[in-house]
């Protein structure tokens, strides 16, 4: 490993694009602890740790909401973003269109739309928060212009945590969003380790043991899921043009079991989140039905159970979504046919891109249920301990391992792609 590691940054390029990535989310870390101004922050401590919820939410968004920061919502209105983007190219055919059929110009637009989209998202999602921790007692009466200070700053936040996000996608090692949320887990670890060694008790040994195996099988899992794969196998027609003979030779397509990676899981939790948060905005309203429908909501959220078979629902679904959107049995299949590739026994065209979706739609079924069984097993295991650290535990470690894998595997091709000597 240590031969790798010294191997890596003795490219120099590849060594400039890891340091510059290191430097973003030092400045990441920096910003997330800028409190945000005109805020108190003595009885955010309590409320964090006592409620199960807003825990997660707070290690979801890298630690920000924690002091109330700059950035507490870290990318969330970004993501959201992304995903209500993708469910319009669903509907909108000319979205699609402009995604996947007009090239990199196209993309562009595309992506830009989607930036577009975050600026309203965030101011709503932050004047959401901030009056619901109002409602909580967490912070005292704000003044118009303290208000709209606020509303300002966290949404300019969001949108140059945006930028630091694509500025680590464009460097190829890994994506921005997931590494910059990987980076807030990351960063909370040593706490965490502090509160547990600082509470610890010894009735409660069981119950960390058993997080440890936890952990460490949801390792064992997520990495047994990404590195998964189908090969199928492609032949290519012997072709002569002139006295040179081309083709004639078979190769293999490989399809990962979870073609979607990380992204299945950050999509889940977005929207896991939002009905509580909501529902925790209308629990104090003057009206008594939106107060009930709220209450009703909110417990119904905090239900370990209800809440964990929405969980696994929401991951197997998000796992199909994004399939859909980065693999496309049609495009595979007519890049095919023009290079004189077929699969063995398959008529090429249409009846490929069927083959090609069944196969797909196979491995996803069994890569989606392992994963959404991977992502509530720390609620099930919660359920007999009665230890709450173990779910926000359970789901940033499924987070953190998909991401270094996906990372570790960009480093690899980038290494690769060189053809570095010894390698």
């Amino acid at each position: 490993m240590f031969k790798k590691i010294a191997r890596i940054f003795k490219i120099k390029e590849l060594r400039g694009k890891i340091l510059f990535i290191i430097s973003l989310l030092v400045v990441y870390r920096l910003v997330a602890n800028i409190p945000l101004p005109g805020v108190d922050l003595s009885q955010l401590k309590t409320f964090f740790e006592s409620n199960q919820l807003f825990g997660m939410l707070n290690a979801f968004s890298g630690g920000g909401m924690s002091n109330i920061s700059i950035v507490l919502l870290g990318v969330g209105p970004y993501i959201t973003a992304s995903i209500i983007m993708q469910l319009m190219t669903m509907i909108f055919p000319k979205l699609e269109k402009l995604q996947k059929e007009e090239g990199e110009a196209g993309r562009q637009k595309f992506n830009m739309w989607t930036r577009w989209l975050t600026v309203p998202l965030a101011i709503i999602q932050t004047f959401a928060m901030i009056n619901l921790l109002k409602s909580q007692n967490v912070i005292g009466e704000l003044s118009t212009p303290e208000m709209v200070n606020i509303l300002v700053v966290a949404t300019a936040g969001t949108i140059f945590l945006m930028w630091l996000g694509e500025l680590i996608t464009e460097k190829g090692i890994g994506n921005g969003v997931s590494v910059i949320i990987f980076a807030g887990i990351v960063a909370g670890l040593p706490g965490s380790i502090s509160k547990i060694a600082a509470t610890f008790e010894s009735t409660d040994l069981f119950g960390y043991v058993l997080f440890v195996l936890v952990g460490l099988f949801t390792i064992f899992g997520v990495v047994l899921v990404n590195e998964g794969q189908r090969n199928i196998p492609i032949s290519y027609a012997k072709r002569i043009r002139g006295n040179k003979t081309f083709g004639g030779t078979s190769t293999h397509l490989p399809l990962r079991v979870n073609q979607a990676g990380v992204i299945p899981i950050i999509f889940a939790i977005s929207i896991m989140l939002f009905p509580g948060l909501i529902a925790n905005f209308f629990v104090n309203s003057d009206k008594e039905t939106v107060a009930q429908v709220a209450r009703f909501v909110s417990q119904l959220f905090q239900n370990q159970w209800f809440y964990g078979s929405a969980y696994f629902i929401m991951v197997v679904l998000f796992t199909y979504f994004y399939t859909a959107v980065v693999f496309d049995p049609n495009k595979i299949s007519d890049n095919l046919q023009k290079q004189g590739g077929y699969v063995p026994g398959v008529r090429p065209g249409n009846a490929t891109a069927e083959f090609l979706s069944f196969v797909i739609n196979r491995i996803t079924l069994s890569g989606s249920i392992f994963l959404g069984a991977i992502a509530v097993l720390p609620l099930i295991i919660q359920g007999f301990t009665g230890i709450s650290a173990l779910t926000v535990g359970g789901t940033s470690i499924l987070i953190a391992v998909s991401v270094v894998i996906e990372m570790v595997k960009q480093i690899e091709g980038q290494m690769v792609m060189r053809d570095y000597e010894g390698f």
